[in-house]
């Protein structure tokens, strides 16, 4: 902080928004804090030096209220929101909704705030970017596998049912096309989510060096060292693999099994069963949506509307989900989602109305 920016009488508009910056401040210490809390290790210890920064920006705008500081404001509402699912939560979406939080920063453009302030935030967003980023690839097979299942169920079938319905048949037929729809799909959706991640952990399994080999390491020629050979055919240059091959030679201890498989690489495909429940569940549940007006007896525009507006909802929100998560604006990712939802069924009815005025 230096004094040449310093106001001896602060305007008012200056205190509001100096107040509200400390409001701010406070709130992102206590949301680092709240996360912290649910961590462990490095992670928390970033976390908490996070707070702390926050702690030293929030004591700068204290200093320069002076007496002027008055009862703490509360912070906005999006702060308040992060600090309530931050204490409960301290998931990703929390850490990506606290990225675009500190990407908001108007230190920038506040001669107020101290270069190293604004600087501060910059970084922060980078810090939480990769928090984020370890969150986020944690969990992106679940989260593939529950967004691509649900909306494919959501599409898929408000199109069939749409399309089927526009085509003039009863409503039973429309019902029993909704549902068929649904366990198709669904099935399909398990068996393949199954074959890809059963073929990937047998690629992965295939790929790794096999027990026979590890022990005629042993009887191998020194002076011939077909072990070079290995390392040549993995990459290596031919002088890499020589010193490779020696280290391993010299080294080598018969008793000690060879390591098959990376265990972290296997954790990060999970198991083919549980992908192909969760995308059956996940598909599944966003099928039955468009279904439900049918279910309870709704017929013609009124059940159109209803499943229309009731998969809109959801494209809706898992939409915003994406954008949360990947640290993109939301509501863009929303109105894409529905758009692209939207517009497939409204595709497929308008080519049900085609074919059943043609069979009229």
């Amino acid at each position: 902080m230096t004094g040449s920016v310093v106001d001896e009488q602060p305007q008012r508009a200056q205190v509001r928004r100096w107040r509200r910056y400390l409001a701010e401040e406070r709130a992102e210490a206590a949301v680092y804090t709240q996360l912290a809390a649910r961590r462990e290790g490095e992670e928390r210890e970033i976390l908490l030096a996070l707070a702390s920064a926050e702690g030293r920006h929030a004591a700068h705008w204290e200093q320069l209220l002076g007496d002027q500081v008055g009862r703490q404001r509360p912070p906005s509402l999006r702060s308040r929101l992060l600090i309530s699912l931050a204490r409960r939560f301290g998931s990703v979406f929390v850490l990506a909704l606290a990225q675009r939080a500190e990407g908001r920063s108007e230190y920038a453009g506040d001669d107020h705030a101290t270069p190293a302030m604004a600087a501060d935030e910059r970084i922060h967003e980078e810090v939480v970017r990769s928090l984020a980023m370890r969150g986020r690839a944690r969990m992106s097979g679940t989260f593939r596998a529950a967004v691509f299942g649900m909306n494919d169920g959501l599409v898929s079938n408000l199109a069939l049912v749409l399309g089927i319905g526009a085509s003039g048949v009863g409503t039973t037929a429309v019902l029993v096309a909704g549902v068929a729809g649904l366990l198709a799909g669904a099935l399909s959706m398990g068996a393949g989510e199954y074959v890809s991640v059963r073929s990937q952990r047998e690629l992965l399994e295939a790929s790794t060096p096999s027990p026979q080999a590890h022990a005629a390491v042993g009887d191998l020629d020194v002076n011939a060292n077909e072990l070079a050979l290995v390392y040549r055919a993995r990459g290596m240059s031919a002088e890499d693999a020589q010193a490779r091959a020696e280290e391993r030679l010299a080294t080598y201890n018969p008793t000690v099994p060879p390591r098959r498989v990376a265990p972290h690489s296997l954790e990060e495909i999970g198991s083919a069963w549980h992908a192909a429940l969760s995308s059956f569940a996940f598909f599944a549940s966003g099928a039955i949506i468009p279904v439900l007006p049918y279910l309870f007896g709704l017929t013609g525009l009124t059940a159109v509307a209803l499943a229309s507006g009731m998969v809109g909802l959801a494209l809706v929100v898992t939409g915003a989900a994406v954008g949360v998560l990947s640290g993109a604006s939301p509501t863009r990712r929303a109105l894409r989602q529905l758009a692209i939802g939207w517009g497939a069924a409204g595709v497929t009815y308008l080519l049900g109305l085609a074919f059943g005025t043609t069979v009229a």
